[in-house]
């Protein structure tokens, strides 16, 4: 395995690499990872022939001071997990390698609604803060694949748009939701979860399959099954931000479940000082 925190050593060796042919596929992480993130390091393994992890807290992305500093960091055990799973090469760059003090400002993406709905609503500036680091790891290890999971549905949404925008040579692959033998999405942040906010967590997705159910029954439309489900994660002791049915595309609120469209309802929801978030693709 191959380890770096500098651009200009980590490009070198990759360049060199793609000369002799080489594939690379690429996750970009800000650590502190999980069988999830290791989901996504194997599968890349079996499609491509390097691997490049990043593990970066990207401060752009955080509306909030207070959550940057408690994000939770283990580098070391990060480096561990990821030669258990045979990652070819980690990025663990410093901010002021990624954000030099007089560099350029990268190119401005219009990402509409995507940065509005949802979490754009509750975390402003976050999805301007995800685009503007993707770009730049992008830019970094030119990878021909970029691996991420459906958890962070929206963030795929905006990475998607902005691959897009700058026509840039690589492919997203979506990898579904690694959960919890109960159904708790993994995520970084449950290690913050008490025990017993632990126990109460796998309701989030205990009611996005009986919204889904009730869909397939078509019992109520979507808009009324979403605040139905919203009022159940408020009666049990969450403090829900949101709970949408939206387009898979678009991400814009789904009115009627008859309409011929791929929809994924999509939560967030707060669990006493931990923020979660799930979704579920929608099959009705």
């Amino acid at each position: 395995m191959y380890f770096f925190t500098q651009i200009g050593p980590l490009r070198q060796f990759l360049h060199t690499q793609l000369q002799k042919g080489e594939s690379i596929g690429f996750v970009p992480t800000m650590g502190a990872l999980h069988m999830g993130h290791l989901s996504l390091i194997k599968q890349s393994k079996e499609a491509d022939s390097l691997v490049v992890c990043s593990i970066f807290v990207n401060p752009t992305q955080f509306n909030d001071p207070k959550d940057l500093e408690r994000y939770p960091r283990t580098p070391d055990k990060d480096i561990e997990m990821l030669l258990s799973v045979g990652c070819d090469v980690i990025f663990m760059p410093e901010v002021a390698e990624i954000y030099p003090a007089k560099a350029s400002p990268t190119t401005k993406i219009e990402l509409g609604h995507l940065e509005e709905v949802m979490e754009g609503r509750f975390r402003p500036g976050h999805f301007a803060g995800v685009a503007q680091v993707v770009e730049q790891l992008l830019l970094i290890v030119q990878p021909q694949k970029i691996y991420m999971g459906q958890k962070d549905f929206q963030q795929v949404a905006v990475v998607r748009s902005l691959i897009r925008q700058l026509a840039l040579p690589v492919t997203l692959v979506m990898s579904p939701t690694i959960r919890e033998a109960d159904g708790l999405a993994m995520s970084s942040r449950n290690v913050r979860l008490t025990p017993a906010h632990r126990s109460l967590a796998p309701l989030i997705y205990q009611v996005l399959l009986q919204a889904q159910d009730e869909l397939k029954e078509a019992y109520s439309s979507p808009e009324q099954v979403a605040g139905k489900y919203m009022a159940v994660l408020a009666a049990a002791g969450f403090k829900p931000e949101y709970f949408e049915i939206v387009d898979t595309e678009t991400l814009l609120p789904v009115t009627s479940s008859a309409a011929p469209r791929q929809m994924v309802a999509c939560v967030a929801a707060w669990l006493g000082e931990v923020r979660l978030i799930d979704n579920l693709l929608l099959t009705i």
